[in-house]
């Protein structure tokens, strides 16, 4: 009973599970999973790329991890795999949900702490599967999917194989993905690596991106999720990386990028309408304004604290953006002034401010904002 006492979430019991081989029998045990008071729901699933990958790319061969130090250096475990400063947008949504602690990786995640949710996101993945092969191993948004596919076998035992019972505690549950900033950072705008910005216009790109995103959402929903977050990309052509070589004469950012991007997420949001407007029955889809927020911050950084808007607190080269933080690097010794952290991410500040804004305001989601969401 250690084991239980050890895991974060209560138990009651109600549903009866077989425990085998422990001391070399198999033992009855009941188990329902109690909601702790003041968490708004019981579940919290999250699907992604580095931007909220919290440890799933510790343990392979990928150029894409954040392990190490200053990685983490305002986060209390320290240099987890968070590849930021401190926490992730998730973490900070996490929190404000009421979550006593953060949602654990899928890769450590294990047994009964699967009941409460999980983080399957993955640095460099996106939604097409040779999306971010430049960097090394990751886990795409397909294998993602997979992974939670699996963790619902393992759920279905602990309800002795009640479907409906599983179902109705899935449906309850909230479920975060945020994808397609590889797809074209790590993809379509990187000619030399892959083809696929000569196999497809610009538009014609958006429109495969959107319609294997639909399908693995659409998979998600046969899943259990009923209750779904999905992300625009943020404005990515006026992170570091990219102001560190683009050389524009009328804007400091990469139009060309963020026009791309523009036509990914306005399809991204009809895609919502849709899944509202019926297509799949029950389910609540809510959009959250990624690209707008991002702009938002950097126009009027100012006003929420950052006197630094164009350059990573850790990294090399113009604008810190050449070549991300490096391992031991001495970062930015005030990290609340800065809106990135490294080439590519964003700083803890940022990300709490957004997690803020997305959960009680509507100034960046459509057609509610999570806590209404959490609600229904």
């Amino acid at each position: 009973m250690k084991h239980l006492r050890d895991m974060t979430l209560t138990f009651t019991v109600t549903w009866i599970f077989w425990l085998c081989q422990i001391r070399g029998r198999c033992l009855s045990q009941v188990v329902q999973p109690r909601v702790p008071p003041g968490q708004q729901v019981p579940c919290f699933y999250i699907f992604g790329d580095s931007l909220v990958d919290n440890g799933n790319n510790n343990g392979i061969l990928t150029l894409a991890r954040a392990n190490y130090r200053p990685y983490g250096i305002d986060f209390p475990g320290g240099a987890t795999g968070r590849f930021t400063n401190g926490r992730t947008y998730v973490d900070a949504l996490a929190q404000l949900l009421g979550f006593p602690t953060y949602i654990a990786p899928y890769s450590r995640a294990r047994g009964l702490e699967l009941l409460r949710g999980a983080n399957y996101a993955s640095g460099a993945a996106g939604i097409r599967e040779e999306t971010g092969s430049n960097l090394g191993a990751h886990t795409s948004l397909n294998e993602q999917v997979a992974n939670f596919g699996n963790t619902v076998q393992q759920l279905r035992r602990f309800f002795r194989g009640d479907n409906e019972s599983l179902n109705s505690y899935l449906n309850k549950c909230l479920f975060f993905s945020g994808m397609g900033s590889n797809d074209y950072l790590n993809n379509y705008f990187m000619s030399d690596f892959y083809s696929t910005s000569s196999d497809y216009t610009v538009k014609a790109f958006a429109s495969v991106l959107l319609q294997d995103y639909s399908r693995k959402l659409s998979q998600l929903y046969s899943l259990g999720a009923r209750k779904v977050m999905v992300t625009a990309v943020g404005q990515i052509g006026c992170i570091p990386y990219q102001l560190a070589r683009f050389h524009g004469n009328s804007s400091r950012c990469n139009e060309k990028i963020n026009n791309a991007i523009s036509l990914f997420n306005s399809g991204l949001k009809t895609m919502v309408q849709n899944f509202n407007g019926g297509q799949l029955p029950g389910a609540k889809f809510v959009y959250l304004d990624f690209y707008q927020s991002s702009q938002d911050l950097s126009s009027n950084g100012t006003s929420y604290g950052f006197d630094v808007i164009d350059k990573g607190c850790c990294g090399v080269g113009r604008n810190n953006g050449q070549i991300t933080c490096l391992p031991q690097q001495q970062p930015c010794e005030n990290r609340q002034k800065y809106l990135f952290w490294d080439a590519f991410h964003p700083t803890e500040l940022a990300n709490i401010l957004l997690a803020k804004a997305t959960y009680s305001s509507q100034s960046y989601t459509y057609p509610i904002n999570i806590q209404q969401l959490a609600m229904l």
